[in-house]
């Protein structure tokens, strides 16, 4: 099996604000694994709160090539459980490793993944598209720019409810609201009640990651639902999000890949809490990786492609929130 890097630097289509950062370009790697004639797609942004970078990936699967080019026939579980004692401090990296082996694997099976998983498509959710945060006015030329059933807002700013209240003026669509780590208790307590009369469906991560005891007390008294974000990062967090969240967003590039994104996903049904995958702006390789996972899904915010002045691969395309899968086997993914 031969290990192909390729570095990329993502344009955006609008400067991308959320409480923390603002950028313009979303650097990318993107991995390619070929054998026997077939190549599989994999891919990971870098993160600056997650101190993640692509160079950094490069080195760390540089590292182990000869263990990954060495890989002969073996299942995606058992390549992930092989690659991870190597890659535990690079999750980004083993996540877009993780995705080109498991595509990889379902085309030389000639199938799509969501086939081989024996998942039913019928039922998918829609993805929503993301508005970062910006003057109101901008804010509102963006949905107005690009219509859709269902708006994913990014707040965090002194006048929050004020900005919904004017985006509300302009759509009908479902608002979905993602603070990320930008309010704390009271703030998210109060701006709930008065965001679900505005017809927003959930909160996303209002509080910091790790403030536990504040989670727990929204928990109890929000009129909306909270989904876990920056709190819910690798397997073993799912657990501790029970009785905190109403649901979970899985990050495939977070938690190291498909692999242990189904069983996230798994062990968050178990629990009986919402389900979600988001996406990191990634191009149409990772985003075409998301769409296999619909059918065990509440949520998807998997929009990262329709964020970029440029896309760099053909795979599944989105249309009003509608997801389409590509004639290809495996994610369907093809470089352009």
């Amino acid at each position: 099996m031969e290990l192909i890097l390729r570095e990329y630097n993502l344009k955006l289509k609008h400067t991308f604000t959320i409480s923390r950062e603002s950028i313009d370009f979303q650097p990318s790697l993107i991995v390619e694994l070929k054998s026997e004639g077939f190549s599989g797609f994999g891919e990971a942004t870098s993160n600056p709160y997650y101190k993640t970078t692509v160079p950094v990936m490069m080195q760390d699967l540089e590292k182990i090539r000869s263990v990954i080019e060495t890989t002969q026939n073996e299942s995606p579980d058992e390549f992930w459980a092989k690659i991870y004692p190597y890659l535990k401090g690079d999750m980004f990296a083993l996540c877009a490793l993780d995705l080109a082996y498991n595509d990889l694997y379902a085309r030389k099976k000639g199938k799509k993944l969501y086939q081989l998983w024996n998942y039913s498509i019928q039922n998918n959710p829609l993805t929503d598209y993301t508005i970062g945060i910006a003057s109101i006015e901008k804010m509102v030329s963006k949905m107005q720019e690009l219509p859709w059933p269902i708006y994913k807002i990014k707040l965090g700013t002194k006048e929050d409810i004020a900005i919904i209240k004017e985006l509300r003026k302009h759509t009908n669509a479902i608002f979905r609201i993602d603070a990320n780590c930008g309010w704390n208790v009271e703030e998210t307590i109060n701006n709930a009640v008065e965001l679900k009369k505005l017809g927003v469906e959930f909160l996303e991560q209002p509080m910091k990651a790790d403030n536990w005891e504040a989670h727990k007390e929204v928990f109890k008294h929000s009129v909306l639902p909270i989904i876990a974000d920056e709190s819910c990062i690798i397997e073993e967090d799912v657990a501790k999000c029970f009785g905190h969240f109403h649901g979970v967003n899985v990050k495939l590039v977070k938690c190291g890949g498909l692999t242990p994104g189904k069983r996230m996903i798994e062990e968050a049904k178990k629990l009986g809490l919402k389900t979600m995958v988001g996406c990191m702006t990634e191009s149409t390789v990772g985003i075409s990786a998301i769409a296999h996972l619909l059918p065990q899904l509440d949520y998807v915010d998997m929009d990262g492609a329709l964020l970029l002045a440029e896309d760099i691969a053909t795979g599944v395309t989105i249309k009003n929130g509608v997801i389409y899968y590509s004639d290809l086997n495996g994610t369907g993914v093809t470089l352009t």
